[in-house]
């Protein structure tokens, strides 16, 4: 069994501190995913080596933004830090790691945390540019290893499944119709699987995402923004899909919750 988890940490240093360490420890996963690690990289792999990762990372140019990475228990064979698109070179927002499963095959499993955008600006713009390249780059994996799966915070709720408050958000950023095109368009057109929702069907969320303020966590008002999206092989052999959503409010270590899945490799 493969457990493969991803969560945005909203700073590891943070999270670390708050129980994410704890986490750590109790998931025993075999592969994590993170995004906003917030760090810089030499302070990244010390912590996060610790608790027995191999760590692939690859932080912002902007300190103290973005910043992804992959842990591991394997080393890796390779990795990547690039879309393919220079423009977005040192914005922290994307990692490829090729990991040799046991039964010999090949698994690329890429962190990517999406811009949040902002509709109408050059925030957005930077936002369609880099789901546009993501398309792409999920084309040649497929070609690359027996199995890919993009993981992360992609800050886009697919369908009104994802989002409570669907309704007050059909003209923002993260719930535009453009946004969620281009996820039908990996489902429909490049035959990536949404693996979470499969294994849920059409119910609402689970939710990953609620906002810091007011009682959004207590009431469940939340947004379905993190993904593990996997080729068709992979996303065949998935078991389980957990949200490890927090006991309560206080006891939250980040404004994410982890989604864990469970692949029978």
């Amino acid at each position: 069994m493969l457990r493969l988890a991803t969560v945005n940490v909203n700073g590891i240093r943070a999270a670390l501190k708050k129980g994410m360490a704890e986490w750590l420890t109790e998931r025993d996963c075999d592969v994590i995913t993170l995004q906003e690690v917030r760090a810089p990289d030499e302070l990244v792999h010390p912590l996060l080596e610790e608790h027995g990762y191999h760590v692939v990372h690859t932080e912002a140019a902007a300190k103290g933004r973005a910043g992804v990475a992959v842990l591991s228990r394997t080393e890796p064979k390779a990795s990547r830090a690039t879309i393919g698109d220079d423009y977005f070179l040192d914005s922290g927002r994307w990692i490829e790691s090729d990991i040799v499963l046991p039964d010999g095959s090949l698994l690329t499993a890429v962190s990517a945390y999406v811009h949040s955008g902002e509709a109408g600006t050059p925030r957005q713009d930077d936002k369609y540019r880099f789901l546009d390249e993501t398309a792409k780059r999920l084309v040649a994996l497929r070609s690359h290893a027996d199995h890919v799966v993009l993981t992360g915070d992609l800050n886009i709720g697919h369908t009104e499944r994802d989002i409570k408050n669907w309704k007050g958000n059909l003209k923002k950023a993260g719930f535009l119709p453009e946004e969620r095109g281009h996820l039908t368009r990996w489902f429909d057109e490049l035959g990536y699987v949404d693996v979470a929702r499969s294994l849920a069907g059409d119910v609402d969320g689970p939710y990953t995402w609620w906002s810091m303020r007011g009682q959004a966590f207590d009431n469940d008002t939340g947004w379905r923004i993190d993904y593990q999206i996997a080729t068709p092989e992979l996303a065949a052999a998935a078991r389980t899909a957990t949200v490890d959503r927090a006991p309560s409010w206080a006891e939250r270590w980040s404004d994410h919750a982890p989604l864990v899945v469970d692949y029978d490799l």
